[in-house]
């Protein structure tokens, strides 16, 4: 298991570019499955969740081509459907929770998709009866072998219908609709997801011939289509990338510039770390945040009660980044609340942070109020684990301004969400080395 140590107390500057967005890239990649064409996909963040993902669809039999760091070409027009059943998939599928994206591509152009039941981090509970539900109502049989937690869907032909999700679930809806753009008649998702990667998703689709109307919305409109061709397409930025650094340049009080962060399909993540009192300037396409000598204070309510952050669907604030808010909050002025609604243990983390000399009254699983020490005490350095990617890189941000040096072990939790992290880090000043 390898392992970061950190130097916190250092500040930072310069310029940092986000990743591809790791969320994006794993519905997109698993679109390639829809057509036999060629598909050439550009920004792809070299992170192990989705390098796990190309490597499932090479054993698939897609045909892979690298054409520079980060740009593939995909061509999936021999596929081994015999892998799906082979051990080595249930073995490979079940370390990936990315590996559901495939089934909704393959039963639409092959008629059956089958899937181990996925593993990943340890943030609670994510169902999977989403997925399923919709499936079904396309006309697909549903299997499950309890013996090796072993899922299928099969299908002669699936057909359009009208489907009301009952959960705005982000892979949910890009599964059921990829599944939809191959099926006779028309199919209507409603409570879909409306995230920008899945806007992206659909652009994609319909670059590729499908028939998709309403993006950006609740409510999909589909048109089945016969067959689909190839394209091209680019990923947009990490949003939860950007949202980190933000975060970080604040805690450790350094000028940063981030690059090319797509502005437009940032939501409320700007105005977020606004009402925290942190300074997020808009330059063309790039963020810059100043050194906050004075620290930064966190806004009240218009009467005066205190600030409640919480999560919702999309355009609400997303729940990835509420650990990095969590963690931003611990040297504001000011006090907050912080409401995870979407995910029953994503705060446990907090325990850390505590450790470490945070003032932070976890309620219960899903709230916890955080008192400012205004930078009038560093956080200690400690040792800790990773539970999962988000909390990983807000206890990183949590080292990076303690005083003294911190170990954060299991840090194979945020490789898979975070882009050679320590160098890109190291290249802005920060002090932090792997150990193997």
């Amino acid at each position: 298991m390898a392992t970061f140590k950190i130097e916190g107390g250092h500040q930072l500057s310069g310029e940092i570019t986000p990743q591809g967005a790791k969320n994006e890239s794993l519905q997109i990649l698993s679109a390639v499955l829809l057509t036999p064409d060629k598909v050439t996909i550009s920004n792809i963040p070299d992170i192990r969740d989705v390098n796990k993902l190309i490597d499932l669809l090479e054993n698939l039999g897609v045909k892979i081509q690298k054409n520079n760091p980060g740009s593939y070409t995909f061509q999936a027009d021999d596929i081994n459907l015999k892998y799906l059943m082979s051990p080595q998939f249930k073995e490979e599928g079940r370390g990936l929770r990315g590996s559901i994206m495939i089934v909704g591509p393959l039963l639409a152009r092959f008629g059956k998709g089958y899937i181990p039941k996925p593993g990943g981090d340890k943030i609670g509970r994510r169902r999977l009866d989403t997925h399923f539900e919709g499936f079904i109502s396309l006309g697909a049989k549903f299997r499950y072998n309890e013996e090796d937690h072993f899922y299928g869907v099969e299908a002669e032909s699936l057909k359009g219908a009208y489907i009301l999700l009952d959960e705005a679930s982000v892979t949910g809806t890009a599964n059921i609709l990829m599944a939809s753009v191959l099926a006779k008649g028309k199919t209507t998702i409603y409570n879909a997801a409306c995230e920008p990667y899945l806007q992206q998703l659909c652009k994609m689709l319909n670059r590729m011939g499908a028939k998709i109307t309403g993006i950006g919305s609740n409510k999909l409109h589909i048109e089945g289509v016969e067959a689909l061709s190839g394209t091209t397409h680019t990923m947009l930025p990490d949003m939860i990338e950007i949202g980190s650094w933000i975060g970080m340049a604040a805690m450790t009080k350094s000028e940063l510039t981030i690059k090319d962060v797509s502005w437009d399909d940032l939501g409320q993540i700007p105005n977020v770390f606004r009402k925290l009192g942190i300074t997020v300037e808009r330059k063309g396409n790039d963020i810059y945040i100043p050194e906050h000598k004075d620290g930064y204070e966190i806004q009240n309510y218009i009467d005066g009660s205190i600030l409640t952050i919480a999560d919702a669907p999309w355009p609400g604030f997303t729940p990835d980044l509420l650990s990095i808010v969590l963690v931003v909050a611990t040297q504001a002025r000011g006090s907050v609340l912080i409401h995870q609604k979407m995910f029953e243990s994503r705060l446990f983390f907090v325990d850390k942070l505590i450790d470490m000399g945070a003032k932070i009254i976890l309620c219960d699983p899903h709230r916890a109020t955080v008192i400012g020490h205004d930078f009038e005490y560093s956080l200690r350095a400690t040792t800790m684990t990773s539970p999962d990617i988000r909390a990983g890189v807000s206890l990183l941000i949590a080292a990076l301004s303690a005083k003294g040096t911190s170990t954060i072990h299991n840090i194979e939790q945020i490789d898979r969400g975070y882009e050679h992290i320590d160098e890109r880090l190291r290249a802005i000043g920060a002090k932090i080395i792997r150990v193997d």
